[in-house]
């Protein structure tokens, strides 16, 4: 059950630089059958209550994007390792990596019956780029002809042809745009979705493996039932009966609830059992590398955070929190420091940046750096951390604000809110006035994903509002690049501009800790740490 370190990346880009993105890989355009248990049994899973209506242009966060991968089928999905196989696509062509022909499955269906076809695509993406729409994953929508950030613009390098068939002008070339195809943004909607989007994302309508369960399948705050759509003819028939995700306040009670046999698969044990989970669970725990990168990001717009004297103090207090430790005695081992921004499990990643120095225990030089912050401006107040605490985060936040405190001299805690959607709004709607815990799940394997969502000028996951224009066009420079090993290097560069302004404070990698109970098998944690729901067998 563990994910190759390297090579990941490169068989994803390479696979999506090809003049033809086929969905050839073993198993992967068959549908899969039941090779034992009871394939109506319901598997359950923890989750945490989705931030907004469940509208995949509108949804970048994990509690969200857990439902929707599950009950939406895109033109290509990625198998455990990460690679791109063909869902609904049936090829994605292209000879110069900027105009490309896709192709879909005749007769597919949503589940009230609208058709699967061209125009569900470019509909729903039109819908997902337009300014006044104002969706959270916009920004997924940036390189194709005719999107813009200051008006109402549709996107003229969507064409529909025929009902299978549409294609893309980009308006650069751009190589790994077949890898991003996989991410929920890049669902299509049935016609109905457009009558009332908001009612829409409370009982959404798709056409993946699973299904709501019926009218007021999602209880807000307790769980969502999906039930296995019958329709569905991909790579990821279900092998079980369907899944119940319940929304838990507290990892602690999710795991107490696996130990109990009152949950079946749990992708996140908390902190208070990491000394323990592998002995409790034997051969069911899992503690694998994923595409996890966490941080925490202070705003330029704070007080004592701009310019200079933002720079100084951002570099003081990075140098102040000492990593290796808090990740051995917090963590037990289930998080690696970081070195740059990305992550260890995708091709191109790098320990040897120049600026990493930065991300390392220096508390003398950390003192230096906050001093000569001092001279430009005096620091007053306190520093806080927001977190939510139904993600099992105090721990850290504590050991980190405890470091700053005995560094620095200053006045350090965290400040918890209840739920992560809680303190995810604050965030998104620029209300809150204290830095915040961040990370980034990827939404497909490649390096550029780890910056140009977050940290490029307007981008969707920007919270930090950081622009940089040298750092923007080497994003542009390496998503250009027909080279993979090329296109990587700028990607690099672009990262050694982030080590000395620090729009984001790295901390470590997360592996996905996770463990599953004794009535179930066939279990497997994906690349990006969310178990591949439709394996699981159960009974």
């Amino acid at each position: 059950m563990k994910i190759r370190r390297i090579g990941i990346g490169a068989i994803a880009l390479a696979a999506a630089s090809a003049l033809m993105l086929s969905g050839c890989s073993a198993g992967g355009d068959t549908p899969s059958t039941n090779s034992g248990g009871n394939n109506s049994a319901i598997i359950t899973a923890n989750g945490s209550e989705p931030q907004n209506p469940l509208i995949p242009t509108n949804t970048n966060e994990v509690g969200g994007g857990k439902i929707l991968d599950e009950i939406f089928a895109g033109l290509v999905y990625y198998d455990a390792k990460g690679a791109p196989i063909n869902d609904v696509a049936e090829s994605i062509e292209t000879t110069d990596a900027q105009n490309y022909t896709i192709k879909i499955k005749p007769g597919l269906k949503f589940t009230n019956g609208d058709p699967v076809d061209a125009a569900s695509f470019v509909d729903a993406w039109q819908y997902g780029a337009l300014l006044s729409n104002a969706q959270l994953s916009s920004y997924f929508f940036e390189d194709i002809q005719g999107f813009s950030y200051d008006a109402d613009s549709p996107l003229t390098g969507l064409t529909v042809v025929d009902d299978t068939t549409f294609t893309v002008a980009l308006t650069s070339p751009k190589s790994d745009f077949p890898l991003r195809l996989g991410y929920s943004a890049f669902f299509p909607l049935p016609k109905s979705a457009f009558a009332d989007m908001a009612a829409f994302g409370e009982n959404p309508i798709g056409n993946g493996p699973y299904m709501l369960a019926g009218e007021g399948a999602w209880k807000h705050n307790e769980k969502i039932d999906l039930v296995v759509n019958p329709d569905y003819q991909g790579g990821r028939v279900p092998k079980n009966g369907g899944v119940t995700i319940v929304f838990y306040a507290t990892q602690d009670a999710a795991y107490s609830d696996l130990q109990g046999g009152n949950l079946d698969v749990l992708d996140a044990v908390p902190d208070s059992a990491y000394q323990t989970f592998q002995s409790d669970l034997g051969d069911r725990a899992v503690n694998q590398p994923a595409a996890v990168f966490q941080s925490f990001t202070i705003p330029s717009r704070l007080a004592h955070f701009g310019g200079e004297e933002g720079t100084l103090r951002k570099q003081a207090i990075s140098m102040a929190i000492n990593r290796e430790e808090i990740t051995k005695v917090i963590f037990e081992g289930t998080r690696t420091p970081a070195s740059d921004f990305t992550s260890p499990v995708i091709d191109g990643w790098s320990d040897k940046l120049d600026g990493a120095d930065v991300l390392k225990y220096n508390p003398d030089e950390a003192k230096k750096l906050w001093a000569e912050a001092d001279k430009i401006s005096p620091w007053s107040g306190t520093f806080q951390i927001a977190y939510n605490s139904d993600g099992g985060h105090q721990g850290w936040v504590d050991a980190v604000a405890n470091s700053l405190k005995n560094t620095l001299g200053i006045d350090a805690s965290g400040a918890p809110s209840p739920t992560f959607a809680q303190v995810r709004t604050a965030i998104t709607d620029r209300s809150i006035q204290t830095a915040f815990r961040t990370g980034w799940q990827a939404d497909y394997p490649g390096l550029f994903n780890f910056l140009g969502p977050i940290y490029a000028t307007n981008a969707g996951s920007n919270d930090g509002d950081y622009s940089n224009p040298d750092f923007d066009a080497l994003l542009a420079k390496g998503s250009s690049e027909t080279d993979v090993d090329t296109a990587n290097k700028d990607f690099q560069d672009a990262q050694e501009i982030l080590l000395k302004d620090l729009p984001a404070i790295p901390l470590w990698y997360s592996n996905v800790t996770g463990g599953y109970g004794t009535e179930v098998s066939n279990v497997t944690f994906g690349w990006n740490s969310v178990p591949l729901y439709s394996e699981i067998t159960k009974g």
